[in-house]
């Protein structure tokens, strides 16, 4: 295809909630070392409770399959707020509106399991909504993802470039929480056209908060001539993920990847 038919045609594909099915194929990211929702399912036979942090559309919640009978879910980008309730409420799960400053509208000690993937926390209303046995699991997307994009646009670095596991323990020692277990990784992250490019910086729009096809058009048409002469745009995605329970836990969950 053409530059100019890549791009109309990634301008205009429909966006609901974080569904990356138009990018099969056509970015493909090299598989972590570890298995976020296996990881997940094996703690939920043990939890009482679960809130799922940045729930998106509900897409990833509403396939886990049986969850604890009270199940909460939280989104910060209004767009995806109809979308999620639509999908959940009709599970008995509440979906949830939060702000910018990740302040969860809940009592103290309301959830066994909290979990986030991808989604920015507040270490201390983690803390004040979990048990005294609860398990935090997140998966975050570090502060040096996918930087060749933004290098290949010439486009500013991402605004936290120190986010990352030893971040991120830090802060949650100093809420009062132990990390029981952590990891950390760069894997590949390969887009074959440019239209792939541009519909996922569509969907994750933070990676360049500035991005518009005629303001990075010249850089664009750059990639694409590399592109249809075989090349391809190879960055790599910075990926970590913790499990940390309060400081003293009554119990210490057990462990999986």
């Amino acid at each position: 295809m053409k530059y100019d038919e890549l791009v109309s045609e990634a301008l205009t594909t429909p966006l609901e909630g974080w569904d990356f099915a138009a990018l099969r194929g056509r970015m493909v990211e090299d598989p972590l070392p570890w298995d976020y929702k296996r990881l997940l399912l094996s703690h939920l036979p043990h939890a009482a409770s679960l809130l799922d942090l940045g729930t998106g559309g509900g897409e990833f919640l509403s396939e886990l399959g049986r969850l604890p009978l009270r199940t909460g879910a939280t989104e910060g980008y209004l767009p995806n707020l109809p979308i999620a309730r639509r999908r959940l409420e009709p599970l008995g799960i509440e979906v949830a509106a939060v702000g910018e400053d990740d302040v969860l509208p809940f009592p103290d000690d309301s959830f066994t399991l909290v979990a986030s993937r991808h989604e920015s926390y507040d270490p201390s209303e983690i803390r004040r909504v979990l048990t005294g046995d609860g398990l935090f699991i997140t998966q975050q997307v570090g502060g040096r993802n996918l930087e060749e994009v933004n290098e290949a646009l010439a486009a500013p670095p991402l605004a936290r470039r120190d986010w990352d596991l030893a971040r991120a323990s830090a802060a949650l020692a100093e809420a009062g929480l132990t990390v029981m277990w952590s990891e950390e990784v760069q894997v590949a992250t390969t887009f074959h056209d440019v239209g792939a490019l541009v519909l996922f910086l569509r969907i994750v729009s933070w990676q360049v908060p500035d991005f518009d096809v005629d303001r990075y058009a010249r850089r664009l048409r750059v990639l694409h001539e590399e592109m249809a002469r075989g090349g391809e745009l190879r960055a790599h995605a910075h990926r970590f993920i913790l499990l940390a329970t309060p400081n003293d836990p009554t119990a210490c969950p057990g462990q999986a990847r």
